[in-house]
């Protein structure tokens, strides 16, 4: 689930003539000769793995969350400080942890995988969660690394017994005069009764408070949680649901989601198990859950389902392709890879979809199949949740129209190994960061293409010969869509945020 393909593929964006939500079929092919880039690299200890990776969006400084360590990093990843968080003696049967009694089970050396890692811009402290003694998290400054707080007296203060990178995913929302909220969604490795797949908890302005990851709110009978009910095993005994990306837009707070489900085949009475890709959405200031809802999330192209969600990022359209969907530049566009298949959670993407929605739109259909719930209409799909179908709504597909995107270079990124999923735009937005296990990277190019301004069509830029009046534009980095730069091979480039229609009109 925490990879992607480790060849950088670079795309047309405004050649994405997408409705609502659509797939771009990338079938891999044979690549050519490895071409020489330029890269800054930093590389951690040898013996250490990166997990995650964030950007302070006012400073420029990196943070990386690896096992054992949190890097702080400046722009050009040099070094500025670190803090060890690993390893200690522990067991992950210990619940509560030892630190909190005396565990009777055997300990041993144990590394401390980072789970989490967000910044609390508002008060100014890293937010690290790890593996060790199920899944506490330590508050560090943002300057200096220093601990502030490391709350674990609590069972809200344990958030996950999973021993995986990618098993958690929080969503903070900020508010100007009271205490933040902070979305929890994890994986809970068959122990549903210690840990809630999600839940919403206090973050408090002092690191220390005795109330920090409290529940937002909590009585006798609703809590600000779900939990996974125990009959839900007796149906799929190794139920979960992984948590692939999580953000907030507007009133609401998502999360992209697989899930496993029992399905019969077309023509068969037994049921086998898949994997489904669903969106979750939450209305942010529901204190009991009441509005969550779930929907089925995918793409299609030429009869063929990609279903399998691998990552996702929320972005702004910008000026170039909001003209080409139509929307504002400052509507948010969900951009997701799927891979074919549905019978495991982690598939090889030789045969991948990159998906575009645009959020306004999923909301609409949401919002249609609430209303026909109220009618009475269908049943509502949240069968791990009940169990069995309840009558109210049916499954919601998010799909839509198809569209083309073209292929146009493929870079080797890193090596060996694959992509982690935490890329992240520089402070400017001029450069992206790449994570691998081994290595941070920093592209020293720009991608570049050229349009024949009779014909419309986009070539590669010549590498070599005599310069022809083709209109180039550079993207920085290659997965950015703003462009930076135009002109042509033969004229000194014009800078400026200029559109298609522009580059078209030369």
């Amino acid at each position: 689930m925490k990879a992607m393909p480790w060849n950088w593929t670079c795309l047309l964006s405004h050649l994405l003539m997408l409705g609502m939500g659509s797939s771009t079929l990338l079938p891999r092919q044979p690549p050519p000769l490895p071409q020489k880039r330029s890269f800054v690299t930093f590389r951690g200890e040898p013996a250490e793995s990166f997990n995650h990776l964030v950007v302070d969006e006012r400073t420029g400084h990196i943070y990386v969350g690896a096992v054992n360590r949190i890097y702080k990093l400046s722009s050009d990843l040099k070094v500025l400080v670190t803090h060890q968080t690993g390893p200690d003696e522990d067991n992950p049967k210990c619940y509560p942890p030892r630190i909190v009694q005396t565990c009777n089970e055997p300990l041993t050396t144990t590394n401390n995988v980072n789970k989490m890692l967000l910044i609390d811009y508002k008060e100014n402290r890293l937010i690290a969660c790890g593996s060790l003694y199920q899944g506490i998290c330590k508050l560090l400054r943002l300057e200096d690394l220093f601990k502030l707080g490391e709350p674990f007296h609590k069972k809200e203060h344990y958030l996950s017994g999973v021993n995986e990178s990618g098993s958690v995913f929080g969503v903070i929302v900020s508010y100007s005069n009271l205490d933040d909220k902070l979305f929890i969604a994890t994986a809970v490795d068959g122990k549903p009764e210690y840990f809630p797949t999600i839940s919403s908890r206090k973050l408090t302005k002092n690191s220390e408070a005795d109330g920090m990851f409290a529940y937002v709110f909590h009585d006798e009978f609703v809590a600000s949680m779900i939990k996974i009910p125990s009959d839900t095993f007796t149906v799929i005994p190794d139920f979960d649901i992984y948590y692939v990306y999580g953000f907030s837009s507007g009133n609401f707070v998502y999360f992209l989601t697989l899930q496993p489900e029992m399905v019969s085949p077309p023509g068969s009475t037994t049921k086998e198990q898949v994997y489904t890709s669903k969106l979750v959405r939450l209305c942010k200031e529901d204190t009991a859950f009441n509005s969550y809802v779930e929907v089925p999330i995918g793409c299609e192209r030429g009869g063929v389902e990609y279903r399998l969600l691998q990552a996702a990022y929320l972005s702004k359209a910008g000026a170039v392709l909001a003209q080409t969907l139509g929307v504002r530049p400052e509507d948010d566009l969900l951009f997701t890879v799927f891979s074919k298949g549905q019978k495991r959670k982690m598939k090889s993407l030789d045969e991948s979809a990159l998906c575009i929605f645009i959020l306004k739109q999923i909301n609409d259909r949401i919002k249609e199949r609430l209303q026909s719930c109220y009618r009475g209409e269908g049943t509502l799909d949240l069968a791990w949740l009940k169990v069995k179908d309840i009558p109210c709504s049916s499954a919601i597909r998010v799909d839509g129209p198809r569209g083309n995107a073209l292929q146009y270079e493929t870079v080797q990124v890193v090596e060996p190994g694959p992509v982690l999923r935490d890329m992240a735009f520089s402070k400017d937005h001029e450069q992206l960061y790449i994570m691998s296990e081994r290595q941070v990277r920093l592209p020293k190019f720009c991608c570049t293409f050229v349009l024949q301004p009779k014909t419309g069509r986009w070539l590669r830029k010549p590498t070599g010969g005599r310069p022809q009046r083709r209109h180039v534009i550079y993207l920085a980095p290659c997965a950015s869509f703003p462009i930076c730069c135009l002109g042509t091979e033969a004229e000194p480039a014009e800078t400026g945020n200029e559109t298609l229609q522009r580059a078209k009109g030369l």
